[in-house]
């Protein structure tokens, strides 16, 4: 049988896995007398909270098929975790579904939702690959816009949302998230507001697409994704759930039923404990907030601007050079970051620093830009 063609291919129809293009720097980074200081990815290395693990091992012995819907004490927990933590409030236990990892759904959002090769999905400017990927995986158009004028006359099926933003960590206040459900709602287009950093807010206020103050307590035409990686260190337990609209909800649970995608029951037991804990929580992040402060002072020192970065997990930061440039020059340093150009076009010149390394890796980064 004759190899499928790169044309047939769906990976034809995507870009280059951008870490893949760093791989040489990344190399050059290691080879430091010191060691590699990974600063490139927002991947956990504090260890997950032992209440979280022994509700993992609690049901580690049950055999039968979990639910896709999630068992009604989880998608409770969440339901009281949204207003505990965030202030959402009126949403229905029915309208919440726990997912394999946020990054699963956003990648498949558009084509779950019937998003086809005659529609247009907004994504941000700068912006976290996935949701373009999903654009493209569903055959659509990926439109970047920050701003509603920028969109014009055309009618959008999806708009994506991020507040706060990977890579930026830039946080949109009530005001604009109030005008893009307006919009949204006047043109007949879906909102889906990635959240997953609304947890580690360090300066001002971010809030839900699902506050009150922004949808004056009416979730139709709106999913807000949520994830337990960043604040439960559950990255490696792909666990996160969508929450809003009852109707869009039920029919993402009936596509993702026949689909088999499926949380598994341990892990959603583990959401369960870790969303009905704020300890934990409130732990991880004033470490995040700590190391923080460290990088920050660091950077500052060595002649680097900081932009954005109200929010999240990551330094948005410049040098005024093409972001390559900067990526090599820390790389020589032994630290690797993420560039701009992987978040698109529009940023040429900014490295993402993330704060996800362990205290000590941290304070060799900060020792060794000074």
């Amino acid at each position: 049988m004759p190899t499928q063609s790169r044309k047939g291919r769906v990976s034809g129809l995507l870009p280059d896995f951008p870490w893949d293009t760093i791989a040489a720097v990344k190399q050059k980074a290691a080879a430091h007398p010191g060691g590699l200081v990974d600063l490139s990815v927002g991947t956990p290395v504090d260890p997950v909270d032992p209440l979280i693990r022994a509700a993992l091992g609690s049901v580690a012995s049950v055999p039968g098929y979990p639910t896709t819907h999630g068992t009604p004490e989880l998608r409770s927990a969440a339901v009281a975790a949204l207003a505990r933590r965030f202030g959402v409030t009126g949403v229905d236990p029915a309208a919440v579904l726990p997912v394999l990892g946020t990054k699963e759904l956003i990648a498949g959002l558009p084509r779950l939702l019937g998003v086809g090769s005659d529609d247009l999905v907004v994504i941000p400017e700068i912006a976290y690959p996935t949701y373009e990927v999903g654009v493209l995986l569903a055959g659509a158009k990926p439109w970047r816009a920050d701003g509603l004028t920028q969109i014009g006359p055309q009618n959008p099926a999806l708009i994506f949302v991020n507040s706060p933003s990977n890579p930026t960590g830039k946080v949109l206040p009530v005001e604009h998230l109030r005008k893009v459900v307006a919009f949204a709602r006047e043109r007949g287009a879906i909102v889906a507001s990635d959240e997953c950093y609304l947890g580690l807010t360090w300066e001002g206020e971010a809030v839900s697409i699902l506050d009150p103050r922004v949808c004056d307590g009416d979730h139709t035409g709106l999913l807000a994704i949520h994830s337990l990686s960043k604040t439960s260190n559950l990255a490696s337990y792909r666990a996160g759930f969508v929450a809003g609209d009852p109707e869009l909800v039920a029919e993402l649970l009936e596509v993702r039923k026949h689909s088999g995608m499926i949380v598994p029951f341990p892990i959603q037991a583990a959401m369960t404990a870790a969303l009905s804990d704020d300890v934990h929580e409130a732990q991880q992040r004033e470490r995040y907030r700590a190391r923080r402060e460290i990088l920050r002072k660091a950077l500052v020192e060595a002649g680097f601007r900081i932009d954005f970065s109200e929010a999240g997990l990551y330094l948005w930061v410049t040098r005024g050079e093409p972001c390559r440039v900067t990526l090599d020059r820390l790389a020589e340093r032994g630290i690797l970051a993420a560039p701009g150009d992987f978040y698109g076009p529009r940023s040429p010149e900014h490295v993402r620093i993330a704060l996800t390394a362990t205290d000590e890796r941290i304070a060799e980064a900060a020792a060794r830009l000074s």
